[in-house]
This record gives structure tokens, sequence and C-alpha cells, in this order.
């Protein structure tokens, strides 16, 4: 039978969406299930921030009746905007080792993207480059942390088969934070340098600050990484959307800002989020019967964070905010459970933060691929 690719419709059709990488991925011990529930709250038009500039549609390809795959495209008004570009985007992508499935799959979201003006299609991403993004290309035998895709192997094979191009790699470093000899004295030195010569201290976020401390980074974020590739902006929508997310794992130990003394000013942000997909792991993507108690628990299972964003205002970039924030997360880990970690994603051509990584004695250990591909009008 060939594959056949329809738009998801149905309720049905939503739940088959949502359970594919269980049946394709819950035999491999690396893979972490989602929480159903919030997969869902996730992809609905109603709750996710997104859809309030941005449109979507999700596919299933089936073959004689059976779920093999499946697909997103979409469109960030607010990306295309900020770029004055025509960029259509591609996520969620799953799919049997069937060289015959990724093709209809990619076919069937450039038509919808094409239809819509778009002369590019990039992705994965779910549904901006900010939620999972990319295809695993390195590091298949590690577990993805928190927003962080796993795929096996044979993705990478078919999405270049199918005429994929790449556009850009994503890397994660891994990190021991409690080993200081790992770190190079020269960033020790810009650290203790920070308060007294430039008037800048790091000081830690408040739960019940918490709306109110994301409109600085919000402003941060939108500053430092604004020539980044892949770039979106944060609005408000969006900000009120994560900081629901961050309640869910806020740790103030590990979440700071670093600011003027004098004024108060915001020059830096660093958000690191204790690994909760050490705990999604045992809920089996699931409250019932048991997944709660693991989750009333994550203080005791967490033992890892990932490092999501650390970012300076350009004009203090040569103060040694930076390294102020590297030196914070090392005095955390000597007080906390979480000892080591990755950082990222950082794109390949961001030279400055690898630099930083590698002088913090850190390693490359995942790499994630975003594609893209021409849409002939």
């Amino acid at each position: 039978m060939s594959v056949e690719v329809r738009p998801v419709g149905a309720r049905g059709d939503l739940r088959e969406f949502i359970e594919l990488p269980f049946r394709l991925h819950s035999t491999r011990e690396e893979w972490i299930p989602p929480l159903r529930i919030e997969r869902r709250l996730f992809l609905s038009r109603r709750f996710n921030a997104f859809f309030k500039d941005g449109d979507a549609q999700l596919f299933l390809a089936r073959r004689d009746g059976r779920v093999v795959g499946r697909i997103s495209a979409q469109i960030d008004h607010a990306f295309n905007r900020y770029h004055g570009n025509r960029w259509g985007m591609f996520g969620f992508l799953e799919s049997d080792d069937d060289e015959e499935v990724l093709p209809a799959l990619l076919d069937s979201a450039a038509g919808w993207l094409r239809e819509r003006g778009r002369d590019r299609m990039v992705g994965p991403m779910d549904f901006t480059i900010n939620d999972e993004s990319g295809v695993l290309v390195e590091g298949f035998d590690r577990e993805p942390f928190i927003k962080q895709p796993w795929h096996p192997p044979y993705y990478r094979r078919l999405c270049e088969a199918a005429g994929l191009e790449k556009a850009m790699d994503l890397w994660m470093w891994e990190l021991y934070i409690e080993d200081r000899e790992r770190i190079v004295p020269g960033i020790v030195e810009m650290a203790e340098r920070l308060e007294p010569e430039h008037g800048i201290r790091i000081r830690k976020m408040s739960r019940r600050r918490l709306r109110k401390e994301l409109d600085l980074f919000g402003e941060t974020y939108n500053e430092a990484w604004k020539d980044n590739w892949g770039f979106v902006p944060y609005t408000k929508e969006t900000l009120d959307h994560y900081a629901l997310e961050l309640q869910l794992v806020f740790d103030e130990h590990w979440f700071m800002v670093a600011e003027r003394i004098d004024t108060g000013e915001s020059v830096g942000v660093a958000i690191t989020v204790p690994d909760i997909n050490q705990v999604l792991k045992r809920m089996n993507g699931r409250l019932l019967p048991f997944g709660w108690w693991h989750f009333l628990r994550r203080a005791e299972i967490m033992d890892r964070v990932r490092v999501g964003f650390l970012g300076v205002k350009r004009e203090y970039q040569h103060t040694g905010v930076a390294a102020a924030f590297y030196i914070e997360h090392f005095d955390m880990a000597a007080i906390r459970p979480q000892k080591w970690g990755e950082m990222g994603w950082i794109l390949e051509t961001n030279d400055a933060m690898n630099r930083g990584m590698e002088g913090m004695g850190g390693r490359i250990v995942k790499k994630y691929r975003v594609y893209e591909r021409i849409l002939a009008p």
C-alpha cells in the first residue's frame, strides 16, 4: 500500500499524533516520554501562545490504515516580520524507518506552506526554534534533557535521502559544574573584577516576582540574541506562557540576573533549569496512577541541569558578566544536588560562546541539525 498523508482533523487523529513517538521509541532506554496531557495543551490553539501570531497544520501519514509518520507545517509571523522573509517551518517530525514516509510528509508540509506564500521550509522545530529543535545527528546514546528531542540514527539518513539540506547545527556542551580545576584561570579573574571595576553584581530571581523577572529576561534576550540565526523576539504573550512553564521547575539557586548596582538596570540573564526529564522518565507519560508521586519527589530525583539561556547585553559583554555567571554556577553546584549538566543549544557559528564552553572544561556531547528546503513557486 502507498503512503497516504492527511491533515489532522478528528479528535482521534490528535491522539494518534501524540501517541506515535511512544510506539516508535518506547523500547529505547534513551528516549524520555513526554506527559501526554502537556502535549495536548502544547498543541492547543487555545493554550499555546504561538497561535497568537502564528498558524500551523498537523499531518499524519498512514500506510494501510496504520500511522507511520507525522509532521507539522507552521508559519511564525513574528519571525517573518523581524527578518523580512517568507520562511515557513516544519516540526514534530516522527517516522518509521521507511524511505517512502518522510518524502510524503515533507511534500504535504511544503504544499501547505507554498499555498500560503512561503518560499523556504526550515526545521524541524516545535513550533519555534526555542522549543524542541533539530534532528539528533550525534549523541544517540545520551538521554535528552528538558526541551531536547531524541531521534534514532536513521532519522538523519531519511532527512538527507529526502533531499533536505543542512541549514545549521546546534551544539550541546556537557559541563561538570563541581570541578573548578576545569576552569581557565582567566575566567575566574574576570568574574572577580566584575563588581569592583564595573559595578555589576549577580542576584537570584524570585518565584513570587517571576513573571516580572521574565520581562528582564525578554529585554536581555531580545537585545543579546537579535543577530543570531533563527532569532525571534519574545513577546508579552510568549513570556506569559513561558512563566507558567518555568513555575513547575523554578529553583532560585539557578535563575540569575546581572544588574548594575547604581541603577538596578538588568544587563544579563542566566536561566538554568533542573532537568525535569529525569522525573518524566519515571512518570512514563502519565500523571496517574503514580506519576504525581514522582513529580512531588522531583527535588530528590534531579541531579543535573540544563543551562538554557545565558546572555549579556552587547555594551556589557566586555565586563566579565558571562564569566561571573559561570562561576556562580560552580558555587551553586557546591551546595545543590545538581553537579553536572548540559549547556545549549549553541549555534555552531557562535565562536564566542563555544570558546567560553571550552574555557569551562566542557565538551560537545550532542549535535542537532536543522534542515531546509527551497520551495519553488
